[in-house]
């Protein structure tokens, strides 16, 4: 593999990259910065060309990095598990996500408000699912407790309710009840949650019943 640069050629699809050859054949390709210290007639040993190939890996793995987090924010655990997943090994994916962290590109503290707000404005969910949720992501318990402990579940349940009650109105009661707590249980709200949005709705449509509360099965 060791041998003599004859040439270095930046490629026509991909300006950023540069492809070297050694004793004229392709041997590997570079990022331009990676090129800027090679020069024709240069000897690269096996370690050299190792090195560059690791660079060259680490410099990828970055680029994919940085455009994966151009979709959403990411928590730390999700960009570490989807460059595992394009094949990259542990310690670069650790490498590139310690270095968006150090470059504020990555923060768990910021990805968990931008969750809450975004599921809040969106989706609302209850605390059970917002904290499975944000498990799911990776996210340290210790975020976890600080944000969610700041949720009103009340109103978010309210929120998540309220664009639904004009299509429910005009339901039987025992129906209108069951409809409530299905929708409201199955996005983590709890059943304190679920008979406190119950009285709130019954207030809203003006509904004579008087029992109104849910009982967990």
């Amino acid at each position: 593999m060791a041998g003599t640069i004859t040439a270095l050629e930046i490629q026509k699809r991909n300006k950023e990259r540069v492809n070297v050859y050694l004793d004229n054949e392709f041997a590997l390709a570079v990022t331009v910065m990676a090129a800027a210290s090679l020069r024709k007639g240069q000897f690269l040993n096996d370690g050299a060309i190792n090195q560059l190939k690791a660079a060259d890996d680490r410099a990828k793995a970055y680029d994919r990095a940085v455009r994966f987090l151009g979709f959403r924010p990411r928590s730390q655990n999700e960009v570490e598990r989807y460059l595992q997943e394009k094949g990259y090994t542990p310690e670069v994916c650790v490498e590139v996500v310690n270095r968006l962290i150090e470059q504020k590109y990555l923060d768990d503290a910021e990805f968990v408000r931008f969750w809450l707000e975004n599921r809040e404005q969106f989706k609302p969910r209850g605390e059970r699912a917002l904290r499975y949720e944000l498990r799911q992501k990776g996210i340290a318990d210790s975020l976890i407790d600080a944000a969610v402990g700041e949720v009103n579940e009340s109103d978010l349940a309210w929120a998540a309710v309220e664009r639904k009650l004009y299509s429910w109105k005009n339901l039987p009661e025992p129906e209108l009840k069951k409809k409530l707590a299905g929708f409201l249980s199955r996005r983590g709200f709890n059943y304190e949650t679920v008979n406190e949005i119950m009285q709130r709705a019954k207030n809203s449509l003006n509904l004579s019943g008087t029992d109104t509360s849910f009982r967990e099965e």
